[in-house]
């Protein structure tokens, strides 16, 4: 796969910084980068990175972090829509994440300045450049308005 294009990138790291620097200051758990593996399947194997990911300090081992894939699903993943992507397999990817334990899915699309926001259950939302992402329960307290992702 080709890497993301420079407003992916700038994108998503606004979103990671904040997410990453609340779960820190609130020891909530650990925020991973983009390349970041899951085992999400076994038998055959099935390895999926979303962009940014937070795991819950429930789901944490006590000690040292794996060194390998994480085994399972984390209770976030993020997606950032590069132009590539076609909304279809998108959905497909965040399906599967939900299917396989994910508790909370944000996708971010640049080019409409909009995040979805997936849940196991519940019809799906859609946030414009005016709303503010909220953690809910999996994040509690974790809010950040849309234009500091989309700011420029």
């Amino acid at each position: 796969m080709a890497p993301a294009g420079f407003e992916h990138g700038a994108v998503g790291m606004r979103l990671a910084i904040a997410l990453g620097a609340y779960v820190e200051a609130n020891e909530l758990g650990v925020v991973v980068m983009a390349e970041t593996g899951f085992t999400i399947e076994r038998d055959p194997d099935t390895v999926l990175a979303p962009d940014i990911a937070f795991i819950s300090n429930e789901q944490l081992p006590k000690g040292e972090l794996p060194k390998k894939f994480w085994a399972g699903a984390p209770d976030l993943v993020v997606e950032v829509m590069s132009p590539s992507d076609r909304t279809p397999e998108v959905q497909e990817k965040i399906a599967n994440w939900l299917l396989c334990g994910t508790r909370l899915a944000w996708v971010l699309n640049s080019s409409k300045r909009t995040l979805t926001v997936s849940r196991t259950g519940l019809a799906d939302r859609i946030l414009d450049i005016n709303g503010t992402i909220d953690g809910e329960d999996v994040v509690p307290g974790f809010k950040l308005p849309m234009k500091k992702i989309f700011k420029r």
